[in-house]
């Protein structure tokens, strides 16, 4: 078959599928849902996956997360009860951090942090927010990186200098028209130099919901040193504290929670009272070197902080990373069900092309026995009938993609839930959609090329 005969052809298809306008819609409308769902759906999947690996970002790579207990455990009074009374432990504080990073091979980074609710005064403008004691590790391991100026030194470190770096929503807030660094700010009680500006950091409601993630651009972040030395040290017990446990009458702890060291007596209303925090760090980041060795790392500092808190369990010890890659497998998962249900759209879109066909060949039998009476081939008509089929799907697979996109935005901005068009989508499903057109065209066509002439020709 030449080009001429080829060309002929497929004007001839055109024609055919122009002159039945709503059959050829009707039969692109497989196409055109199966099309549009596999890009919205595989939209919907890429954007969950870029939000767990956002996730992932945050919450750092190979990090081991500890975190103080603070609340009590309700429990029977009995035998089991003053057995435990006589237990006592420390709390997570600084010399844990030093005993790990003594005695645990294969750790890269440990990150101690205090976290105080304080507020910011500057220019007649007071506002809550989170001063938070770090080590300059803490900043790589977070992943933070400076917009300007620069982060603590191990000398500020060390001697507990009164500087601060400051979140970017601070700087909007308090420095709208002025450059920071260098500048005072009132955290607190007290004054602080800002010497560094964090880059924003955006974080979506849902990462902060599920990762217990806070908004660092509204944070200020000083050395751990200066909060111990210039705010609170609470493994520390200060004489306006015993003066007021004294004072009241109320059974005191020292700055201990359960089975901490007490001295006096109890008043009737003191057991309701709130359990103190007497941990002098609120949380501990690990960060190991290789992801094999986040849960043997785990173990052995659990072993080691039960050993050095005398067997109280006043710690919790969390692995986001494994809870983040379980979430991903979920999610792969429905990504491949997602994409399983688009692949049967296509296959029946697929399936009503062959249909429509089939049914447009019984309506065509007088015009395809005239072609063959005045000189087509079979070859010729095979051409016209799959020049047909994939038009409709072609058509179908081109409309199925900007109604896929439109979905997708449309999910975006309205479910506000993050989607990702990616090229591959597109092109796989019009790939797809045209292959489908091709494949479920040529039963249809050798139908047509296989009438009598003569029988066609006489049919009623």
């Amino acid at each position: 078959m030449n080009k001429k005969n080829l060309l002929s052809n497929f004007y001839i298809a055109i024609e055919a599928v122009v002159a039945n306008q709503v059959r050829s819609l009707l039969t692109a409308l497989g196409i055109i849902f199966g099309v549009a769902a596999v890009i919205a759906m595989l939209a919907i999947g890429n954007g969950a996956q870029q939000e767990i690996l956002e996730q992932i970002e945050l919450v750092g790579v190979n990090n081991i997360i500890i975190e103080p207990i603070v609340e009590q455990v309700e429990q029977q009074l009995g035998d089991a009860d003053q057995e435990d009374k006589g237990k006592f432990s420390p709390g997570l504080k600084l010399l844990d951090v030093s005993s790990i990073r003594d005695n645990v091979p294969g750790i890269q980074r440990l990150s101690p942090e205090i976290l105080l609710e304080t507020y910011i005064i500057k220019n007649g403008i007071r506002r809550s927010s989170k001063l938070v004691g770090v080590e300059p590790a803490y900043f790589k391991v977070a992943n933070f990186e400076m917009s300007q100026g620069k982060g603590f030194s191990e000398q500020q470190l060390r001697v507990g200098a009164p500087v601060c770096v400051i979140g970017k929503g601070i700087q909007s807030k308090f420095f709208p028209q002025e450059n920071p660094i260098g500048k005072q700010i009132k955290v607190g009680s007290q004054w602080l130099e800002v010497i560094g500006i964090l880059k924003e950091r955006y974080i979506s409601e849902k990462a902060i919901s599920n990762l217990g993630i806070r908004d660092y651009n509204m944070d200020v972040y000083t050395p751990i040193q200066t909060v111990l030395v210039r705010y609170i040290n609470r493994d520390l017990v200060t004489g306006s504290g015993l003066k007021k446990s004294f004072g009241s009458g109320a059974f005191i702890s020292f700055g201990r929670g359960r089975g901490g060291i007490s001295i006096g007596g109890s008043s009737g209303g003191d057991d309701d009272a709130p359990p103190s925090n007497y941990h002098q760090i609120d949380r501990l980041v690990i960060q190991v070197n290789e992801s094999e060795k986040l849960n043997p790392t785990a173990e052995v500092v659990s072993r080691m902080l039960e050993r050095r808190h005398f067997g109280v369990v006043d710690y919790e010890i969390t692995i986001p990373e494994l809870l983040l890659k379980q979430q991903q497998r979920t999610q792969n998962i429905f990504n491949i069900v997602l994409a399983a249900i688009a692949a049967i759209s296509l296959l029946v879109g697929g399936i009503g092309i062959m249909n429509i066909m089939l049914a447009s060949v019984m309506e065509r039998i007088k015009e395809i026995g005239l072609r063959l009476s005045i000189g087509a081939k079979k070859s010729d008509i095979v051409s016209q009938f799959l020049f047909e089929a994939v038009l409709i799907s072609v058509t179908g697979g081109i409309v199925g993609v900007i109604l896929g996109i439109g979905l997708a935005y449309a999910v975006a901005n309205i479910a506000e839930f993050p989607t990702t068009i990616s090229f591959s989508s597109i092109a796989i499903s019009f790939g797809v959609a045209a292959t489908v057109g091709l494949v479920f065209g040529i039963t249809p066509a050798k139908r047509a090329a296989s009438q009598d002439p003569i029988a066609s020709l006489r049919h009623e």
